[in-house]
């Protein structure tokens, strides 16, 4: 089972929901079929039998639907308040799909059309709508506006999808969409000159990481630079704390000897992403955290094992454009990683890590065909790959909420 999600945000760049993106078997690309409906239709019941609060935490999950599945009465088994019924844009509209679809919405579910691009004013399941969905490649913003006048005026929500850049964002916003979907918050937004308060924390976190990889770094040295910024040495004690479960910590040296070399780190990569995103979406910080143990996930259990810290570093710094408002070559500059590192970052597509970068990346767009090609690769078992995607969804949320 392959499963992924992929942020919905609203108009302040806060997480709404997640799309939850899944295939039941290798060999399905799509739902053709009595077999393929069944097939899904266990991937969702074992997927929410398992915990919904692992992917979607306190969340609305947008799941497709098509008229098959439908029919299931196992969506009644999720609560109305946690799920977003999705109506795929090929069904075949009948009386008995409008039925059951007004049946839902009694209960409480949201009833989402999704990719839609028929004419507003006909279309029988508009009446039955409570979220609109409109692909910006497909059906282009400027070609929409009487539709979304028409749709205001219904009090329908409307939700933007494929918003790929900053000013897309806010044309839709401006119009009236209220949701918003798509990969625009992980790209760079040039805005006005350099911020020299994130220079400054970028040059701490690096001192301190030039020190971790040297062949025997100092715990003096690494104290000395953490107690040189008050708001770095709180949060490394708040985070060292947490993680130890100690009472109390009497001094920053004591703190760095509590964990080992290599999750101290880890930790001071963490605390730099979030500290450079600190004026970004949350969810671009948690999807550095996600991809970091994901990579790390999958390198273990590749034949990458022994580049797994290597992996985890790639993982956390792939965001590091957007977090620092320029171009990958520009952010890592002065940034000490190794060469198949610094490669994969650069999309050069050669180096070790070069497969796993395109993994992650296809696994959040829900790119099947991809996946199979790269687990092939990797010599990947595809309950791998979902498990490793899980733990890091759960790790990710838990780290976040440590840093709080």
């Amino acid at each position: 089972m392959y499963i992924a999600r992929q942020p919905i945000f609203n108009t302040e760049k806060k997480v709404y929901g997640y799309e939850l993106l899944f295939r039941g078997e290798r060999e399905s690309q799509r739902f053709d079929g009595s077999s393929g409906v069944h097939s899904t239709a266990s991937v969702i019941a074992g997927l929410f039998e398992s915990g919904i609060e692992q992917i979607v935490e306190n969340k609305k999950a947008f799941i497709n639907f098509d008229h098959e599945l439908m029919k299931m009465d196992f969506i009644e088994l999720i609560p109305p308040h946690r799920l977003v019924v999705e109506i795929l844009e090929d069904v075949v509209v009948s009386q008995g799909l409008q039925d059951r679809i007004q049946y839902l919405s009694k209960l409480g579910y949201q009833i989402a059309l999704d990719d839609f691009s028929e004419d507003y004013g006909s279309y029988p399941l508009i009446k039955h709508a409570d979220i609109i969905k409109y692909d910006l490649i497909a059906t282009p913003l400027d070609t929409l506006k009487e539709a979304v006048e028409k749709a205001l005026k219904g009090k329908k929500v409307l939700l933007a999808e494929k918003i790929e850049r900053e000013e897309d964002f806010q044309k839709a916003k401006t119009m009236g969409f209220t949701l918003f979907q798509g990969f625009f918050f992980s790209k760079p937004s040039i805005i006005g000159g350099e911020n020299r308060t994130k220079t400054t924390s970028k040059t701490q976190y690096m001192r301190l990481i030039q020190e971790l990889q040297r062949e025997e770094p100092s715990f003096d040295h690494l104290a000395e630079v953490i107690g040189q910024d008050v708001n770095l040495a709180y949060r490394f004690i708040r985070v060292i704390s947490g993680r130890t479960k100690k009472n109390s910590v009497d001094s920053i040296k004591k703190a760095l000897t509590y964990i080992g070399l290599k999750e101290l780190e880890r930790w001071i990569h963490v605390l730099m992403i979030q500290e450079l995103g600190s004026d970004k979406p949350r969810e671009l910080v948690q999807l550095s955290l996600v991809r970091s143990k994901f990579s790390e996930g999958l390198a273990r259990c590749s034949g990458l094992k022994n580049k797994r810290h290597e992996a985890a570093l790639m993982g956390l710094f792939s965001t590091i454009d957007a977090l620092m408002d320029m171009k990958m070559e520009e952010a890592l500059k002065g940034v000490s990683l190794s060469e198949t590192v610094r490669s994969a970052l650069l999309e050069e597509k050669q180096g070790d890590l070069a497969e796993i970068v395109q993994m992650i990346k296809s696994y959040e767009k829900g790119q099947w065909s991809n996946i199979d090609r790269l687990a092939k690769t990797l010599n990947l078992k595809p309950e791998d790959i979902s498990n490793q995607y899980l733990q890091s969804v759960e790790w990710a949320k838990r780290t976040m909420a440590d840093m709080v």
